[in-house]
């Protein structure tokens, strides 16, 4: 008996609890660009530095830091390939 693509997706997916545990360690440049992140549109590295009024680098520490943990992924962007966007695996 397999799984379908969705299924799997839902049993990868963190409950609310385990998120907010993970997210409770993080420091609180993770924290700020995970609250932001909450919102419906996958946002990039800069936007996310435009959003959150964080520098670039602090951005980059703390979507690193956010991914170790599992609670944020990435892809390319549809407008623009070059870029990455990041989203939320809650």
């Amino acid at each position: 008996m397999s799984t379908s693509p969705a299924e799997t997706a839902d049993q990868d997916r963190l409950s609310e609890t385990e998120y907010r545990d993970r997210l409770r360690e993080l420091p609180p440049s993770a924290k700020l660009v995970a609250k932001v992140l909450e919102g419906d549109a996958p946002l990039s590295q800069g936007g996310l530095a435009d959003e959150s009024l964080l520098p670039d680098r602090t951005v980059r520490y703390a979507l690193n830091r956010l991914e170790e943990e599992g609670l944020v992924d990435s892809r390319y962007s549809f407008k623009d390939a070059r870029k990455q966007v990041y989203y939320l695996t809650v």
